[in-house]
């Protein structure tokens, strides 16, 4: 994954999904979860994380949308996981230069 750049402008549009998926406190307990746990049933993450059915699958559908996780269906349940090569990137050296004001 290679930041798109137009005219010496950068193409945000790749990272907005994600940095807006990533501004929630919901969000990111889920994501903390995700990184202790290893990939977790959707049914354990409901009494985790005290949340109805309905408002996990809003948050999850979100990180899913923007590739932060990943969904893995074993029989009939689905289990979630961090998607390292995302994140790894967001968090990488690349993206930090980005913001860096020049020297």
């Amino acid at each position: 994954m290679n930041i798109s750049i137009k005219e010496n402008n950068y193409d945000f549009s790749f990272y907005e999904k994600q940095f807006k998926a990533l501004a929630d406190q919901k969000r990111l307990h889920l994501l903390s979860i995700l990184c202790e746990n290893g990939s977790t049933c959707v049914c354990d993450l409901t009494d985790i994380l005290d949340l109805p059915q309905s408002k996990l699958s809003y948050h999850l559908k979100i990180l899913l949308d923007s590739n932060i996780i990943i969904r893995e269906k074993k029989g009939t349940w689905n289990y979630y996981k961090i998607n390292s090569e995302v994140v790894d990137h967001l968090l990488s050296e690349e993206l930090c230069c980005v913001f860096r004001p020049a020297k």
